[in-house]
């Protein structure tokens, strides 16, 4: 008890605050599909089974990733798995370390690593459910069948109590309303974020636990958790914000994939942005356009403008921003594993069209700290939407003909020049207190003052 009291109040000076989140940009990594620590960039054989990623092939690649301009990375889940789980959402012991990653050591030189480059480390963490068995015995701590809820797949998504009692698929549900499951997951979570330095967490699966668990377990962890809630519905989505601290921006990503994917009206961003005023903070929720649950933009939609504007508005956005590896070179695979495709014979590939595009991005997110000012929508109509953090101003659009608006509703002063900053001779002076925004064949366009 005196130690874990020890690790708790240990943790509380070195935890990252949810507040702190709010300036980070994290790159999302499989760990299995990243790099391999040995060199080896042969082709994965089989993407339904481990293919060789490695914590110490992260560790040798961290220019790679911070070329970009990341200061964070969401790391798969590490905890040991049933044979092929190399995705890490199917864990049997909950104070191991997942051998194909390599070993705890390797683990903790790469979070160290990381640190030593002002990197902090998100975590993936399960607490839902565990590797489907043949016996429980084979779980560790959860041992007991006492410790699970009774099988019945999820079939109904819409019922919450189903949801939340229920097993997703055959991977056995752990019942948060045993003492002893509660109170061991609530000591567990304090336990690897104290040990291993953890800075944030992605929980997993947060829609199928009690909501009032969460609120125990996120305190324990005393670390900034966003929450994986799959979901579209704005008002079902924004209740686990408070439980958690945040949640991975669902409702922006469906409409993301609608306005550039499907090219559908953009004055639907207007109605979006209005109802996102029930979260209690929308600045600690994470906004993305692709993840390992989802087949990839560009396997929808293969045109990479349409790309670069879905990509450009999460990274410039009221929300903690987060990129999945892989979209900075372009990858377009489809349904799992197919959106799990393997990186590394593109770990040198620098100059590739979404690397420098992605990398312009954060640096102008990071210029303008665009953390600390108000989401301002400047215009909108069927093909254009605007809008605005601070000084730095955004344009959108989805259509393939070249347009041109007058923007009067600005951030800027009469006479203030403004570039483009992917093109840098392309400036705007204000004029009659208007800025001409030009769009060519579905660009997007990020601004700022030429002389700041």
């Amino acid at each position: 008890m005196k130690a874990w009291v020890l690790a708790f109040c240990l943790l509380g000076v070195l935890a990252k605050t949810p507040e702190e989140w709010k300036s980070r940009t994290i790159y999302q990594i499989v760990t299995d599909r990243f790099a391999r620590g040995n060199g080896d960039y042969s082709p994965c054989k089989n993407l339904k089974d481990y293919c060789g990623g490695t914590f110490k092939g992260i560790q040798k690649h961290l220019d790679y990733i911070q070329g970009m301009g990341f200061d964070a990375i969401w790391i798969s889940p590490i905890l040991p798995n049933t044979p092929g789980s190399y995705h890490g959402y199917a864990a049997v012991d909950f104070y191991g370390i997942n051998p194909h990653f390599g070993t705890e050591q390797d683990f903790i030189d790469l979070v160290e690593a990381c640190h030593k480059r002002d990197i902090w480390i998100m975590l993936d963490v399960v607490a839902n459910h565990v590797g489907p068995v043949d016996n429980y015995s084979k779980i560790n701590p959860f041992d007991r069948s006492e410790y699970y809820h009774p099988y019945c797949p999820i079939q109904n998504w819409n019922n919450e109590t189903e949801v939340e009692w229920c097993w997703l698929f055959t991977l056995p549900d752990l019942s948060q309303e045993h003492p002893y499951v509660r109170r061991t997951l609530i000591s567990w979570i304090n336990w690897i974020v104290s040990k291993y330095k953890i800075d944030g967490l992605r929980v997993d699966t947060a829609m199928e636990v009690p909501k009032d668990f969460w609120v125990e377990f996120t305190k324990s962890s005393g670390v900034y958790a966003v929450g994986e809630v799959f979901n579209g519905d704005i008002h079902f989505v924004s209740k686990y914000q408070g439980p958690l601290s945040g949640v991975l921006n669902y409702p922006l990503y469906f409409t993301l994939k609608d306005l550039f994917a499907y090219d559908k009206d953009m004055y639907e961003a207007r109605t979006f942005m209005e109802s996102m005023k029930e979260f209690p903070d929308q600045k600690l929720l994470a906004s993305f356009v692709d993840n390992h649950d989802n087949a990839r933009f560009l396997n929808i939609q293969p045109n990479i403008k349409r790309f670069q504007n879905a990509i450009a508005w999460s990274l410039v956005t009221n929300n903690i921003p987060i990129v999945y590896y892989g979209d900075e070179q372009s990858f377009n695979g489809g349904n799992d594993p197919e959106n799990r495709e393997v990186l590394w014979p593109y770990l040198n590939n620098t100059d590739s069209t979404m690397y420098k595009f992605i990398s312009e991005v954060v640096s102008y997110r990071k210029r303008h700290q665009i953390w600390n000012y108000p989401w301002i929508e400047r215009y909108a109509d069927h093909h254009f939407y605007c809008y605005s953090m601070g000084k730095a101003m955004a344009a959108f659009s989805n259509t393939d003909e070249d347009i041109t608006r007058e923007v009067t509703y600005h951030p800027y002063e009469e006479g203030e020049v403004i570039c483009d900053i992917f093109w840098k001779e392309d400036c705007i002076t204000v004029t009659n207190g208007a800025v001409e925004v030009v769009l060519l064949k579905g660009e997007t366009k990020l601004y700022e003052p030429k002389n700041p």
